[in-house]
This record gives structure tokens, C-alpha cells and sequence, in this order.
């Protein structure tokens, strides 16, 4: 789809900092307009997951401010929640409810109607080859099975803004590569993508930009071409690499 002026998401010097003492997030600038695919990288411990759970309203920001299409996420949070869609990292499921069950408790939540849901429910367990297992509880379903469901969970309500975290983690490749199509499918259809993941090939794939954050600060976003112009580097894993503090592990220093 193409980018429109509209802003999906817009987060201003957001900040985070637990009682722990641990300051997660560190002034975070970052803008995403409706109908890009942004891919979100860093290392374990940057600060994704609490940006992430920042605008999902599972996290009350230190300072600044983050709004989904104009609702701001603490002051307007209902408003806000409901344009989002989000699939964790770890499946979450109902181990005791079905699969048509836990849509149908997700579409319910948002407030749709029993028909809708109904019609609704069908699209989605056709798109993710889910039909034949509509019936089996959550704790029956095998690890990519999991997945899927967590995935047609997030779109359940139909969200403008759907987050993605770390969706393609330990599953095989034939699933990896059916997300992909689905991904990228729905980015065309006009949803708003936010997508953490570890692969840098998955990332450069599918998202059309890139921001990198890493100790609770985005260090740069652009287009992998940007990326890889900016730090003179041939690959966007060099650019990863050296954004994280790995530079000694860059094909560069390899073959120095």
C-alpha cells in the first residue's frame, strides 16, 4: 500500500524506567506513517518489548508520549487499544478454550457483533489453514499451529495497526514463509506493520523501513539502502552489527 501522510504511530521522547532502577527506555523518537511495514531490530534487552507493551497500554510510560492514529495511548487509551492488534512473542493462549473460542472471546472484547464474529471467524481460520482444528483446545495445538492462532487472535477485531513480535520465531521454514505471504498480503490491503524479529533477511524482506534501537534509544531508521549508505556498510546485518557494539563480527573485519 501506499504511505499516506497520516501518522499511525507517533511516540515523542518516550521514556521508561522500572522500579528496579533499569532505564528501558531512553527518550524514544520514532514516527510511522499509515501503510508502511516498519521493522523493528535490536539485540535482547534494547528495549523492544517495552516499547511494544508502551503503546499496547501493558506498560505506563516514565515520560513523553506515544499516539495510534492521533489517540494518545495513556490519555485516550480505549480509543487507541482498539486500532492496535498485537501477537507476543510467547503464544498466550487458553490452554482449555478452542481455537474458534478464543477468537470469538477476542472479537467479543472489541464488541462485535455475534455475526460478525461468525463471518469473521471463517475468514481468518481459512487464511491461516485453521479450519480443521477449530475444535481443538489451545493446549492440543502444536507450536506453529500456536503461532497462527496467536496471529488471526491479533486481527480478530480487524486493527489498523497490527505489532508483530518476533513472529516467525522456531517455526519451520514452510510456516515462515506462508507469514511472509500473509504479512505482506495485509500490508497491502492498508494495515500499518510493526515488526521485531532477529532475522535481518526477514526484516530487509518485508519492511520497507528499518529502525534500530538498541539500550533504550533508536540509533537510526530508513530504508535498508539508506542504512547500508549512512554506515558504509555492503549488508544490513554490518549495519546491525555495528549499531550493537559487534563490529569486530562484520564480514569487514572477518576479512581483514
Amino acid at each position: 500500500m501506499k504511505k499516506s501522510g497520516k501518522l499511525a504511530l507517533d511516540i515523542k521522547a518516550l521514556e521508561k524506567t522500572y522500579g528496579s532502577g533499569t532505564h528501558a527506555l531512553r527518550g524514544i523518537d520514532l514516527q510511522v506513517r499509515e501503510g508502511e511495514f516498519l521493522g523493528l531490530l535490536g539485540p535482547n534487552g534494547a528495549g523492544k518489548s517495552t516499547l511494544i507493551h508502551s503503546i499496547m497500554g501493558l506498560v505506563m510510560p516514565s515520560g513523553g508520549t506515544a499516539k495510534v492514529f492521533g489517540h494518545d495511548v495513556v490519555a485516550d487509551y480505549q480509543e487507541a487499544r482498539k486500532l492496535c492488534g498485537l501477537a507476543p512473542q510467547e503464544p498466550n493462549l487458553d490452554w482449555f478454550l478452542t481455537v474458534e473460542e478464543t477468537l470469538d472471546f477476542h472479537g467479543g472484547y472489541y464488541g462485535m457483533r455475534k455475526a460478525e464474529r461468525k463471518t469473521r471467524i471463517s475468514e481468518l481460520l481459512e487464511a491461516f489453514s485453521l479450519t480443521e482444528k477449530r475444535n481443538v483446545n489451545g493446549r492440543e495445538l502444536s507450536g506453529g499451529m500456536k503461532r497462527r492462532v496467536v496471529i488471526a487472535r491479533a486481527l480478530m477485531h480487524k486493527p489498523k495497526l497490527l505489532i508483530l513480535d518476533e513472529p516467525t520465531a522456531g517455526v519451520d521454514v514452510e510456516l515462515r514463509l506462508e507469514l511472509w505471504h500473509y504479512m505482506q498480503k495485509l500490508n497491502k490491503e492498508g494495515t500499518t506493520i510493526v515488526l521485531t524479529t532477529h532475522y535481518i533477511e526477514e526484516a530487509e524482506q518485508l519492511c520497507n523501513r528499518i529502525a534500530l534501537i538498541n539500550q533504550g534509544q533508536i540509533i537510526d531508521d530508513g530504508t535498508p539502502i539508506e542504512l547500508k549508505k549512512r554506515f558504509k556498510k555492503k549488508t544490513l546485518e554490518d549495519v546491525y552489527l555495528t549499531v550493537t557494539g559487534r563490529e569486530e563480527l562484520t564480514r569487514e573485519a572477518k576479512l581483514a
